[in-house]
């Protein structure tokens, strides 16, 4: 059997899912307080050198951070149309067993993908999903 996880976006046990609660802090919002820090910061005690540099230092790092998740995202995508592309002539049967059929093309959506039948059937590709 062939393994949908990475066309569909759902993972095992062992997967990780990513979300973000409140208490992330994306890449613009760094750079509003980095900015709105330095304009406000005390006259009489201004930022320390070694301050300003662990300040411009963090800002890289998030920076890097941010192009590595989209080089990532990236990379998750393109796998995910080479799956699906691989599945196309392979015989599916749904999770229900009631829809069988091969697939003639298959349809990458933002949610996930649509296996299109020979005969004109379309099957969500997900969990249950048979592949032979």
């Amino acid at each position: 059997m062939t393994d949908i996880g990475a066309i569909t976006g759902v993972t095992g046990a062992g997967g990780a899912a990513r979300t973000g609660g409140p208490q992330t802090v994306d890449y613009d919002a760094f750079l509003k307080l980095l900015v709105a820090q330095m304009q406000n910061q005390d006259p009489t005690q201004p930022m320390s050198d070694t301050e300003y540099i662990a300040q411009l230092a963090s800002f890289s790092n998030v920076e890097q951070s941010t192009k590595l998740n989209d080089k990532l995202d990236y990379l998750i995508q393109m796998s995910s149309i080479q799956q699906a592309g691989s599945l196309i002539g392979r015989s599916v049967t749904s999770a229900d067993g009631l829809t069988s059929g091969v697939i003639s093309e298959m349809r990458i959506l933002s949610d996930g993908a649509i296996a299109v039948l020979d005969n004109g059937a379309e099957l969500p590709v997900g969990p249950g999903l048979t592949v032979r």
